[in-house]
């Protein structure tokens, strides 16, 4: 793996309440990976942007197919839901700031322009990614990314999935697949050089 440069930025996404086992959409492996997303983020906080999924406040507030999603998932939306569920995990909140949060409303972290300007703003080439769900935020950031030219290094044991299969199946995808642009790497060989 090439070094991780000053122009990296650690992009941890949904790591909330709301897919741990306390919330409607558990992740089982969350609790497993937050250890390790903690430390890369204990790591370099400033350079950190937590994200976090914030459902609507009812299914008529999204467009199209979100719409029909939140009908079938309405006691997640925000008019049931208990907001403390939407907070990022104990060991990330103690991090902010310096380390930032954004919200987003639908999977990926690029959707609208919030994260593009920040990226741009500071000089960023390079996206160290942690989160979840690997197959699913995890991936629609992951190809925005890809999208706008910048460099991808995926934690292998910094994301978590609630599918175990999409999970593997992501991570084979992105190595394979992607390979000119994702990289996946362990915790191990990122914090032996993060921060740069």
């Amino acid at each position: 793996m090439l070094p991780l440069g000053p122009a990296t930025l650690h992009l941890c996404i949904d790591m909330q309440r709301l897919f741990s086992a306390d919330g409607p959409w558990p992740t089982p492996w969350m609790e497993r990976v937050l250890p390790t997303v903690a430390r890369i983020a204990e790591a370099a906080p400033e350079r950190t942007v937590f994200t976090r999924f914030i459902p609507p406040y009812h299914p008529d507030d999204m467009p199209g197919t979100w719409r029909a999603y939140y009908e079938h998932w309405r006691e997640v939306t925000c008019e049931y839901l208990d907001p403390r569920l939407l907070e990022l995990m104990p060991p990330l909140q103690r991090l902010v700031p310096p380390a930032l949060v954004l919200d987003k409303p639908v999977y990926s972290a690029f959707a609208g322009h919030k994260l593009r300007d920040l990226v741009r703003a500071r000089g960023i080439d390079t996206l160290l990614i942690t989160g979840s769900e690997t197959d699913m935020c995890v991936l629609a950031t992951v190809l925005g990314a890809v999208d706008l030219g910048l460099r991808v290094v995926i934690v292998t044991d910094g994301v978590c999935s609630s599918s175990d299969e999409g999970h593997d199946s992501l991570l084979t995808l992105y190595s394979k697949r992607y390979s000119y642009q994702v990289e996946t790497v362990s915790s191990e060989i990122v914090l032996a050089q993060w921060p740069s």
